[in-house]
């Protein structure tokens, strides 16, 4: 028997014991130790018997040539590469969800030790914050305290920022909690959310710490929710109006509107806009994953769920100051590309 063979014999019993031993002291799963003892067992089988690949051969209708079996081998390889590949990205998201509630869990207890016993009023913004010590206090100065004869408070999420985003917040009179870590938008807009329903809100408002979206405008974004009319108002730059400071954004944003009509049976003017409206009962419906772009994912889900949705005229001016955390605009395109067909693929 050649080296070549003796050698894998001796790595496919290897990896079997060594798996055999991780999953009996309970350090692996069953998936993981049925690839490995599939993957072992292979080896040593090829091994010791060269001539079991001809059934494999035969299965794929390869010619009885040199190297047949080889390409055999491999096509087989390949196969369980992938299977490994697909169950490590499913025990990925797995974790990832389980990373993602208890970040959450925290920042909600750590909020009920800071406002022990406190009832949100009816309406409640959640605004998710990072670095935006220069605007945040501006806009929360400027927040009404009601709408629609409903009272309403400021939620900051600040998401692991580096300035005094959260003082700032807070000393403006906005209710502050900090996301234990740093994950982007859509993932302190989540906790916002727990933290909303959690303590009584009615209407939940979203909108961007930065400047961009008017605090005057909240009670025309929740009125036709708190008027029955829907369920989840996007507020419109296209229907109201915007100062356009990107010509290629200005331009994806009409691209990825047909997109997301293309693919939901909902008709959009703008997808892409965070200053929204949703009543708080409907919003424990919709499946939210995304650290990032969560105005498509909450859009297109919404839209699968039945929420009625409807557009409302709003202003979206250029950023106070500083820079957006958007990113480039291919990057940001390409991202939300992404996120799009994610959301719109996924049961």
């Amino acid at each position: 028997m050649s080296i070549l063979r003796w050698l894998g014999l001796a790595v496919g019993t290897g990896v079997l014991l060594h798996a055999f031993a991780r999953f009996r002291g309970g350090r692996s799963r069953r998936m993981d130790f049925a690839l490995a003892t599939l993957f072992g067992a292979g080896l040593v089988t090829v091994s010791a018997y060269p001539d079991s690949v001809n059934a494999l051969r035969d299965m794929l209708m390869l010619e009885h040539a040199q190297w047949s079996r080889l390409i055999a081998v491999l096509i087989a390889s390949n196969l369980l590469l992938w299977l490994v590949l697909l169950a490590t990205r499913a025990g990925g998201a797995v974790r990832a969800e389980q990373f993602d509630r208890l970040v959450r869990a925290l920042g909600l207890a750590e909020f009920r030790r800071a406002h022990p016993g406190l009832s949100l009023p009816p309406v409640v913004v959640v605004l998710p914050a990072f670095d935006e010590a220069e605007n945040v206090g501006a806009v929360i100065g400027a927040m009404p305290a009601q709408v629609c004869g409903r009272s309403l408070a400021a939620l900051v999420v600040d998401d692991g920022s580096d300035d005094p985003t959260a003082d700032v917040a807070a000393r403006a009179g906005a209710l502050v909690v900090r996301a234990p870590v740093r994950r982007g938008g859509g993932a302190a807009l989540r906790l916002g959310f727990d933290i909303a329903l959690a303590h009584g809100a009615e209407i939940v408002v979203t909108m961007d710490a930065d400047g961009q979206h008017l605090p005057g405008e909240i009670e025309s974004l929740v009125r036709p929710v708190a008027e029955g009319r829907v369920d989840f108002a996007i507020g419109s730059r296209i229907l109201g109006r915007h100062e356009r400071d990107d010509r290629l954004r200005w331009v994806g944003i009409h691209v990825f509107n047909a997109l997301i009509r293309l693919l939901t049976p909902v008709r959009v003017t703008d997808c892409s806009n965070g200053f929204r409206a949703l009543r708080a009962s409907e919003l424990s419906r919709v499946l939210l994953r995304q650290d990032q772009f969560h105005t498509a994912e909450l859009l297109i889900d919404a839209a699968r769920k039945g929420i009625r949705l409807g557009d409302v005229p709003v202003t979206v001016k250029r950023r106070a100051s500083g820079t957006s955390k958007k990113g480039r605009d291919l990057r940001y395109g390409l991202s939300f590309a992404r996120t799009v067909l994610k959301t719109w693929w996924r049961d």
